[in-house]
C-alpha cells in the first residue's frame, strides 16, 4: 500500500482557543479555514488538522483525558522556543532534558496535547 501524506488531527470542544493557539505557536495562518469546523496547517511537509467535533461527538473529546499522543517540535533554538510559549501564556512545566538526540522540553497546548520542543546537537 502506498500512503501520500499523513494528516494527524486534533478534536477539541474549544475551537477558536486552539487555532490561535496554534496561529501563534507556528507563526502562520491556517492553509485551510472552516470556521467552527476545521483548520489545517502545513509545515514543512506535514499537515496539523484541528477540528471541531460534531454535537453527537463532543463528549467523547470533552472529558479531560490526557492524550498520549505528542506533537513534536523540532526548533533551532530551543530556549527561543520557550521563550515564545511563555509570551503565549503556556510556559513548560519542567526542565530542559537532554536525550540522545539532542536537547527536549515538554510543555502542553490549552487543552493539554503534549508538546516536545526539541533541538538536536
Amino acid at each position: 500500500m502506498q500512503y501520500n501524506n499523513i494528516l494527524v488531527t486534533i478534536a477539541t470542544v474549544n475551537f477558536d482557543k486552539l487555532v490561535n493557539f496554534y496561529i501563534q505557536l507556528l507563526e502562520q495562518k491556517p492553509k485551510n479555514l472552516i470556521p467552527d469546523v476545521y483548520a489545517e496547517f502545513q509545515i514543512s511537509g506535514f499537515s496539523l488538522g484541528i477540528f471541531q467535533p460534531k454535537k453527537n461527538h463532543e463528549s467523547e473529546f470533552a472529558a479531560n483525558i490526557k492524550s498520549p499522543l505528542s506533537l513534536c517540535l523540532e526548533v533551532s533554538n530551543l530556549e527561543n522556543a520557550i521563550a515564545h510559549l511563555q509570551y503565549l501564556g503556556y510556559p513548560p512545566p519542567g526542565e530542559i532534558a537532554t536525550a540522545s538526540h539532542g536537547r527536549e522540553i515538554y510543555a502542553y497546548d490549552p487543552d493539554g496535547n503534549r508538546l516536545i520542543l526539541h533541538q538536536s546537537h
